[in-house]
């Protein structure tokens, strides 16, 4: 008899035992309502990253290579490469990355948190560091007034 309770008390602890497990694993693997599972490697996820050079005068076509249509490779005429006239929202990955019209180019970054960087010197002619907005103001790389180059 004190066999037979011994093996329903052993037999009870392990379904517990079973519960408990099956209760935590599921409770990992489980998402709340209205959030999504973050298991994407950080490298392949999209960011919105809004480009703004409508201050650029006098307007001009601009691309970041690999990204958008190429502004050298192209009639400016028929063109599908974007302007200065609109601002444009574009899904960039973290990684670096070049922006450029005919006058001007630099380089930046989108860090693993989707915000911007580029390099201090950029300071008087580029705006947006550790936001996800570019802006670009200047259409030469030093923002002194000058004749235009054409």
């Amino acid at each position: 008899m004190n066999s037979r309770k011994f093996t329903k008390l052993t037999q009870a602890h392990l379904w517990k035992g079973r519960l408990a497990l099956l209760w935590a694993v599921a409770s990992l693997v489980m998402v709340p309502v209205g959030q999504t599972a973050e298991t994407i490697n950080p490298l392949l996820r999209e960011f919105s990253i809004t480009v703004d050079a409508t201050a650029l005068v006098p307007p001009t076509s601009w691309n970041v290579p690999g990204v958008t249509p190429l502004i050298y490779t192209m009639d400016p005429i028929s063109s599908e490469a974007l302007t200065t006239t609109a601002v444009k929202e574009l899904r960039l990955n973290p990684g670096q990355y070049q922006f450029g019209t005919y006058t001007f180019n630099f380089p930046f970054t989108v860090s693993r948190m989707g915000l911007l960087q580029f390099d201090s010197s950029l300071d008087q002619c580029v705006k947006g560091r550790g936001t996800h907005r570019l802006n670009v103001l200047c259409s030469h790389t030093q923002p002194y007034p000058q004749q235009p180059d054409y």
